[in-house]
Formats: C-alpha cells, structure tokens, sequence
C-alpha cells in the first residue's frame, strides 16, 4: 500500500530530519534508554543501531519502552503548547481586553517567549492577534451604520487618530469609506498539523488555506477581487462550523463536511473540484483519473491547474490526487502534509471510523 511504513534505514532519515510526515503514523524505540519517542522530538538523536521504529504506540509499550518526557508520545498528534492554549482561551473570553507585554508579564509570562511561540504556530504575534481581533469588531459596528466614534469605543481605542491609523493600515480605506464596503471575516484554526487561515462570508466558507502556504497572500488578493470585499479579522457562522467540523476530521470521528462552501472559478473548474469531492475518503485518483472522471480524459495539465486553483483545502480534497505512477505531486500546503493527510484518511476508512 503507498502508505505503509518503509525500511528501517528510510526511517531513520526521517527520524533525523524531525520529517513531521510520519507523526502518529511512526515511532522509535531508544534501547539505549527505554525510552521511545516520535520522529519529530526534539531530544538528541540515538545511533542507528540503538533505534528500533514501531507503527503504533502500542506496539512500542508492548515492546517494553516507556513514553518520552519531552515529546510525549501519547499525547494527540499537535498538541498545543499551554502557554498558547491559555492566551487562546482568554482572548475567547475576553475579546474586548487592550492586550500588551506588561499584561503578558502580570500573568507571569515572558513577551518575547510568547511571540515566538505565536509566530511560530500561526505566523502573527499574539498581540497583533489581538489587535486585529478588536480591530475586526469595531468595523462590523461601523458597517451597522454606528458613528466613527462608537466604532472606535466598541474596538476599544482610546483615540480617534489611532482608530483611523489602525484601518487605514489593515485595510487602506478611512472609517467614512469603511461604511459603503462589503467585509468577509477571518480568523485562524488550529490543527494537529499546523494553523489554517479560514475566510467566510455570513453564509459560506470562501478560502481555508495553512497560513504557511506561500501563494496565501496572492489566494486573499484574489478573493477579495472576486467578492469586491475586504477580509477583517472576526467570526462568521461558517469559520464556527468548519471549526467544529475539522475537530472531528482530525479526531477520526468524520470524513464528510457540509459546511457551506463559496467556489469561485470557471465551470471546468468547478467540475474539477466536485470530482475531488467525490473521490472517497481514503482513496486517491490521478489527474487522467479525475479529467476521465469529467469527460475530458485527455485534459491532465488543465485538471492539474484547477487543483492548484483551490483555495479550501481538505474540504476540496486536493491532497486526494497524485501522479499516474503513485508518487506524490505538488501541494500547496506541503507535501509532508499530503502524506500526512492522506495516511490520515486511509486509517479513517479501514477502521469504518467518521461520518
């Protein structure tokens, strides 16, 4: 099968790498030590002939091997740090707080440890996570028709200048210009293999990329072009259900989504994409597979570029397609995350887990 484990020797590679592909899917014993581990810890790396790998951690306990101390093995796969896990939770429960560093040490944490953490797992800092948040709430009171100052006062900004230098940065209109414009949300979505960027509408998602995908400002360009929108930080209806909805994809508990989705191409590649709908959870097609599957059999580098052109991953399952000779191809989101994915999907089906 593509994804069954290869040889040790490949393994060990991985291991030495930290290669985040095969993360629950394999494990290494250290009988040096007693200890096994997953291939990304961060610990020192044992020599080849002290490694032995396992498929599950079953089989390493069976083994006779004790769980790491710092990757802890039997924790989920991406659990979050708690430190990221605590801000997270109060910037839920508080959303209007003026957030800074001193803030960030009256609850006893070091600012610079925070934005590296931050940075790391959603590619913003907390603070601006939260400005942004803030920011976001006040324009949706300024396209409710509310004047400049209760806008400013509901985002909580103590000047009017630092409200207006605050819009014009995120967005390039003034407050006044704010008012006549159409707005998408945004907000991010954690996940055991990095942070997602989701963008929705009051009605359907419009874009659900990892925000370390390097076409990413490029795809929100081209959204906001198409819906003649601006995209604020906030919360849709749409982004709270793909949330819950990918929480149990990952959890093995789902393989179907129904959140709403606002596709936005040419009708070839459309067709595409409900063709890589229809691809079963677990199986994978080629391009000739999915260009046949649409009646355009001889169209492989056209259904290849439709692939590339979707901008909602895993709900468009583009990670479901690989090359006619069964190697893995392009993605956007990396190809470790393909692999990821689809290994994922596979032990979904053959254990009849999911919706």
């Amino acid at each position: 099968m593509l994804f069954d484990l290869p040889d040790d020797e490949t393994l060990y590679h991985a291991l030495l790498a930290r290669d985040p592909a095969y993360d629950g899917f394999a494990f290494v014993g250290v009988t040096s030590t007693g200890v096994f581990c997953r291939l990304t810890c961060g610990a020192r790396k044992p020599k080849r002939e002290h490694s032995v790998f396992f498929p599950s951690i079953a089989d390493a306990l069976s083994a006779g091997f004790r769980p790491c101390k710092r990757c802890h093995p039997l924790l989920p796969t991406g659990e979050k740090d708690p430190t990221i896990v605590t801000l997270l939770a109060a910037l839920d429960n508080d959303p209007d707080k003026r957030w800074s560093e001193e803030t960030l040490v009256g609850m006893q944490y070091d600012p610079s440890t925070v934005r590296r953490l931050f940075k790391r797992r959603f590619g913003i800092t907390f603070l601006d996570m939260a400005r942004m948040r803030r920011l976001g709430k006040g324009l949706e009171v300024l396209t409710g028709g509310a004047k400049i100052i209760d806008a400013q006062l509901e985002a909580h900004y103590e000047s009017g200048s630092g409200f207006r230098e605050a819009i014009a940065r995120h967005i390039g209109i003034n407050p006044s210009q704010a008012r006549s414009h159409r707005f998408l949300r945004a907000d991010w979505l954690d996940t055991p293999i990095g942070s997602m960027l989701a963008v929705a509408d009051g009605h359907a998602l419009c874009l659900l990329e990892f925000f370390d995908r390097k076409a990413l400002p490029a795809e929100l360009t081209r959204l906001k072009n198409a819906t003649a929108s601006e995209i604020i930080m906030g919360r849709a209806a749409p982004i709270d259900r793909v949330e819950g909805e990918l929480r149990d994809y990952f959890a093995g508990r789902r393989q179907h989504f129904t959140t709403p989705l606002a596709e936005f191409g040419s009708a070839f590649t459309r067709g595409v994409w409900e063709a890589l709908r229809a691809i079963p959870s677990g199986e994978v097609r080629s391009y000739s597979a999915i260009g046949a599957a649409i009646g355009r059999p001889t169209a492989s580098r056209a259904v290849a570029r439709a692939n590339g052109a979707n901008q909602i991953a895993i709900l468009i399952p583009c990670h479901r397609v690989i090359g006619a000779d069964g190697s893995l191809t392009g993605y956007g989101g990396g190809l470790w995350r393909k692999q990821w994915l689809i290994e994922h999907e596979r032990r979904m089906a053959a254990g009849a887990g999911g919706l």
